[in-house]
């Protein structure tokens, strides 16, 4: 194997856990390159203990002492970039320049963690002669993350933090697929001055996400994966009481005015739905093309198939996945669509074995086939064609998603009527991956996420934090209402 045996990581140190082991395959090579426990409930139960337990003397420092950590954190996520690059690369199967850009942005949300104290200070009034009210946030205690495949370093680090700067404690459950990134997470943060016990990692399956859902001493979580298993986290640690943000799946419209730039419309849609290799939430995933439009497309198709799979394009994270995408492909040429670019046999030289799949492109697509309407998780772009901006919103609007949705036109007033009737949480005007940059907050709305807030951002210190209010009274010759 390439790397050892992945750990738990409890109270400061690398144990064995669980009850058996699932592999951890290369997707560039389809390689086993590791091994990831199978942990038990009884393994979350030791790290959520111990977390409870070095809660009072992390939450006691004050905010200013605690970001201390993330600032030699962020210091050293940049002095290990390409590191963490390389160990993105081999078990996401990105290409090197996504895998640091991954890195940079996980930087970006240790900055803006080390902003807190000037963010969070709470309003402080005289309400009425002598008398002062004033709030301040205060931290939940042990919460939980659960990440998914397509970014195991930046996805871990839109939550750790935040949350922790703010003064929880937590336990991360990283994909099973993805396990090796948040070894070195942890001990970067140990390098970084973080207290043993602060931040745990307990790896596994679902029978640990349901135990993280279930365990009365954790008192939040986040989640970033698909729809189906976002609404059923998010019951299920509701059904416990517990605030619960998740994170689903999404279909994002990208709508084509034929004022667009031609050349700039093609190069930003092609990198939107090939970047990771369609593997991000934020994706192009279908093409609304207003109008005549055929110039643009023609230039898309040009664009993307001057890709170079294995070196511009990277891997799909499974075989199993890759071959669930084949089949939406074919699904969709067998009722009708027609292949623009198809790149269902894409065959890498010296990597026979890995899972790739070159950039498809697939025009005539109708409205209610299965390809316009689920999610596809791949290089993969669909082409409805509209007859006029209404039409494309109505489009747009009827997906039962709302993460992102992008418009490329060359006019400001029709940018901004699409602007305003969108119907998803993160818009694009002449930008297809329209994602947020600190300190303004990544989230989408309907069936793109469940709970209250965003996941990064000034949003998220609401939901990691609650509100305490103190109203204080010294004088006997205070003023005299109602409240005395």
């Amino acid at each position: 194997m390439r790397y050892p045996e992945v750990q738990n990581y409890i109270d400061g140190r690398f144990k064995a856990g669980g009850n058996g082991s699932l592999e951890v395959y290369c997707p560039l090579d389809g390689e086993v390159i590791s091994y990831v426990p199978l942990s038990t409930p009884h393994d979350l139960d030791q790290a959520v203990t111990v977390a409870r337990r070095a809660f009072p003397g992390w939450s006691g420092q004050t905010i200013k002492e605690r970001v201390q950590v993330f600032y030699c954190y962020k210091t050293l996520l940049e002095q290990n970039k390409e590191q963490l690059a390389c160990l993105v690369q081999e078990e996401n199967g990105k290409t090197m320049d996504e895998a640091i850009a991954e890195v940079e942005k996980s930087a970006e949300v240790a900055e803006f963690a080390c902003s807190l104290p000037q963010l969070i200070g709470g309003w402080v009034l005289e309400v009425s002669p002598g008398v002062e009210c004033r709030e301040e946030r205060y931290p939940l205690g042990v919460v939980a993350s659960i990440t998914p495949f397509n970014f195991p370093i930046m996805v871990p680090n839109w939550t750790i933090p935040i949350m922790l700067a703010l003064g929880n404690t937590m336990v991360l459950k990283p994909s099973e697929q993805v396990p090796l990134g948040a070894g070195r997470i942890a001990e970067l943060l140990a390098q970084s001055g973080l207290p043993p016990g602060v931040f745990n990692v307990v790896n596994g399956d679902r029978t640990v996400v349901e135990a993280i859902c279930d365990h009365p001493d954790i008192q939040a979580l986040s989640f970033v994966g698909s729809t189906r298993v976002a609404r059923a986290v998010y019951k299920r640690a509701t059904s416990n009481l517990k605030r619960a943000l998740c994170m689903g799946g999404a279909k994002n419209h990208l709508v084509v005015l034929p004022d667009a730039d031609e050349v700039l419309t093609a190069e930003n849609v092609v990198a939107s739905f090939t970047g990771c290799a369609g593997q991000r939430c934020m994706a192009a995933a279908v093409l609304v093309a207003v109008g005549d439009v055929d110039h643009i497309i023609k230039r898309i198709c040009e664009e993307a198939g001057s890709i170079v799979t294995g070196e511009d394009l990277g891997a799909i994270i499974s075989q199993q996945a890759k071959e669930r995408i084949v089949d939406c492909i074919t699904e969709a040429i067998e009722e009708g669509a027609e292949p623009l670019l198809d790149g269902r046999k894409e065959i890498v030289t010296g990597r026979e074995n890995g899972y790739y799949l070159s950039p498809t492109i697939i025009d005539e697509v109708r409205p209610e086939m299965k390809i316009a309407r689920e999610e596809v998780f791949g290089p993969v772009l669909v082409i409805v064609r509209v007859k006029d901006i209404d039409e494309a919103l109505a489009l747009e609007n009827r997906s039962p998603y709302g993460n992102a949705a992008a418009i490329y036109t060359g006019s400001g007033g029709m940018a901004r009527y699409f602007s305003q009737r969108a119907g998803a949480g993160m818009i694009g005007v002449n930008i297809g991956v329209p994602v947020p940059r600190e300190p303004f907050s990544f989230g989408g709305w309907n069936q793109s996420r469940f709970g209250i807030g965003d996941i990064t951002g000034r949003s998220s210190i609401e939901f990691w934090t609650r509100l305490k209010k103190t109203t204080t009274k010294w004088s006997r010759e205070a003023g005299v209402n109602w409240m005395s």
